[in-house]
């Protein structure tokens, strides 16, 4: 008995400590070794997945829909971005820009635009992935601007959420909700 006694006061004086131990905080963890780009590129990958999510939502009957006449259809807006994607990122990672044509002025159909905004899109990750801090503060000519390459590349996140915007417009116009809209957080419980 006084085996089973010994056993139960030190799992009781011992259950506390572990539960302690378990309960400590994990180490932070190391910082990235490029925090600037890898921080540059979550932001891209946020803004570029909700306008491919808006293109893809948006019934293709409601490509050609235009506001007013002096503004680009959603489908041209979709184009637009799909060339300005591969337009600044070729420049941000010193490459010839791939894209042969203007997408907005060529392509109509929404499967077409859709492909295209996809393609752009992996062609600027691609960008993203090979940048690094160094890499990024490396000054090239653009617009008449001497710019960083990350510079660049956050100059385009920020042309796309600029479209983006007018691409939410259009669809609230047509009565869809955009993709960032879909799931909105809870609401705070009263108090």
């Amino acid at each position: 008995m006084n085996k089973r006694l010994c056993v139960a006061f030190a799992g009781f004086f011992f259950a506390p400590v572990l539960l302690i131990a378990q309960q400590a905080p994990q180490a932070a963890t190391a910082p990235p070794a490029n925090p600037i780009s890898v921080s540059e590129k979550g932001l891209y990958s946020f803004m570029s997945h909700s306008v491919v999510a808006a293109a893809a939502k948006m019934p293709e009957e409601n490509y050609s829909f235009k506001p007013t006449p002096d503004v680009r259809s959603f489908g041209q807006l979709v184009g637009h971005v799909a060339d300005a994607n591969f337009a600044i990122c070729s420049q941000a990672a010193g490459e010839a820009n791939p894209n042969k044509g203007s997408i907005e002025k060529t392509k109509t159909s929404k499967a077409d635009l859709v492909a295209a905004l996809n393609d752009a899109v992996a062609y600027c990750g691609k960008a993203f992935d090979g940048m690094t801090d160094a890499k990024g503060s490396e000054m090239i000519q653009m617009f008449s601007f001497h710019l960083a390459r990350l510079t660049v590349l956050s100059l385009n996140t920020a042309h796309t959420n600029e479209h983006y915007g007018n691409m939410v417009t259009y669809m609230r116009l047509k009565g869809i909700v955009p993709p960032t809209s879909e799931n909105p957080p809870p609401a705070p419980a009263p108090k």
